[in-house]
């Protein structure tokens, strides 16, 4: 798939961990994993308004499109 989901690369700049941003955003472990590791198939608007918020980052800093 030619998006590529960088969440891993924010957590790093922002020195969080995914449990801490599962706790901030209010999504599951497991659902921040699968996102995380590029095995969602869809996210929903209020989820990455979420990131974004807590992360402090736009979503094309989280998402990007490769050819």
């Amino acid at each position: 798939m030619p998006i590529i989901i960088n969440l891993d690369v924010m957590l790093a700049k922002r020195k969080m961990s995914l449990t801490e941003l599962s706790i901030r955003v209010g999504v599951t472990m497991s659902n921040l994993s699968i996102l995380k590791t590029g095995k969602a198939k869809a996210v929903r608007l209020e989820t990455m308004d979420a990131i974004c918020r807590v992360l402090d980052c736009q979503p094309g800093d989280i998402l990007e499109f490769r050819r």
